[in-house]
């Protein structure tokens, strides 16, 4: 990837060292609704090292990003106005909080720039500041025995910077408070719906071919009625679970996801049964509702992942228990549905 947001290379006491800007070109926008639908994401990345902002010089504090370019782009533009250094950690390209998780923004990889780049000769300072949501993969007990440097967490949010600096690197609870609002998860929305759209031209085909088998042989007319109907009910199943489940959540009763994505996907599910009913015999509409109902689960309780709703062990509990029930949900309504094309 072309360093288009590099401006200049200045000299340090370690050597030189590009300079970024703070403002976002029309390049860096474009970038990021390309990835936001996940087109290219994996190679959405920066390349380890220190990087300079304004015009540090040893008193500057050091910002600490992952390598993932998003991440990265927003803390440059936090930065506006502010001389400071920036410290990219080999995150393999994924962001700070899955990346900690992960182990990659972590306490060995952290140690290991701050003796590869000689951090201890660029400032005269021993502090790091850390985005909140890089705590869980950082001991900043073991950071400082083995660094001498101290860590200090920043806030969730990387526009709150300028003023959790204003204030002595004091955090307000508010700073600290993971909101996760309806724009936040309208955001992850594009790449939960691009990780299915292969399966979501596939499988709405192959029940389109399907459609037009009945007990007489097969008929293309059937096929072009009853397939239209499958693509539309599984086009709904696909909405409701990845794009109106998220966006309602902290509305939708209970507190599993796969369950949040059931009631939706039965609510859709049956709003679309009733005005296009009169086609359907009452078993297809149950092998659809079991149909719907699962797909809907399942791709709600993928956005698991993206949310700030659950830990790993409660995920890890959900999917165990709930699984295998949209498994043999969907299977009882895809023998279902074909039984009823020869009945």
């Amino acid at each position: 990837m072309t360093k288009h947001y590099v401006t200049d290379v200045i000299g340090t006491a370690i050597g030189s060292v590009e300079r970024v800007s703070t403002v976002w070109s029309r390049l860096d926008i474009l970038q990021t609704i390309r990835v936001r639908w996940s087109i290219g994401r994996m190679n959405y990345l920066v390349t380890p090292g220190v990087y300079a902002v304004g015009k540090p010089d040893a008193d500057s504090n050091i910002f600490i990003s992952a390598n993932f370019k998003l991440s990265f782009d927003h803390l440059r533009r936090a930065l506006h106005g502010i001389n400071a250094w920036i410290l990219v950690l080999d995150t393999k390209g994924i962001n700070v909080w899955c990346a900690a998780g992960k182990g990659t923004f972590g306490t060995k990889e952290l140690v290991h720039r701050i003796s590869e780049h000689h951090i201890s000769q660029l400032v005269n300072h021993k502090k790091l500041i850390l985005p909140q949501l890089g705590a869980v993969g950082v001991s900043a007990f073991e950071v400082k025995d083995q660094t001498g440097f101290k860590v200090i967490y920043g806030p969730v949010e990387a526009r709150d910077i300028k003023p959790f600096v204003g204030t002595g690197m004091e955090a307000t609870p508010a700073m600290r408070k993971i909101n996760f609002t309806m724009i936040d998860r309208l955001k992850l929305i594009p790449v939960e719906l691009s990780y299915g759209r292969y399966y979501l031209l596939l499988i709405p085909a192959i029940f389109f071919i399907l459609s037009g088998l009945n007990i007489h042989g097969y008929s293309v007319d059937a096929a072009w009625q009853i397939g239209g109907i499958s693509v539309l009910y599984l086009l709904v199943a696909y909405l409701s679970g990845c794009v109106i489940t998220p966006m309602l959540l902290p509305w939708i009763p209970f507190r599993r996801f796969s369950v949040k994505g059931l009631i939706i996907g039965w609510i859709l599910g049956g709003v679309v049964l009733y005005l296009t009913g009169s086609l359907l015999t009452i078993f297809e509409i149950i092998s659809w509702l079991l149909m719907m109902g699962s797909l809907s689960s399942f791709l709600a309780m993928n956005f698991t992942g993206s949310s700030t709703f659950t830990s790993l062990s409660g995920v890890q509990k959900e999917m165990k228990l709930s699984l295998p029930l949209q498994i043999i949900a969907t299977g009882i309504g895809i023998i279902g549905w074909i039984i009823t094309r020869f009945i």
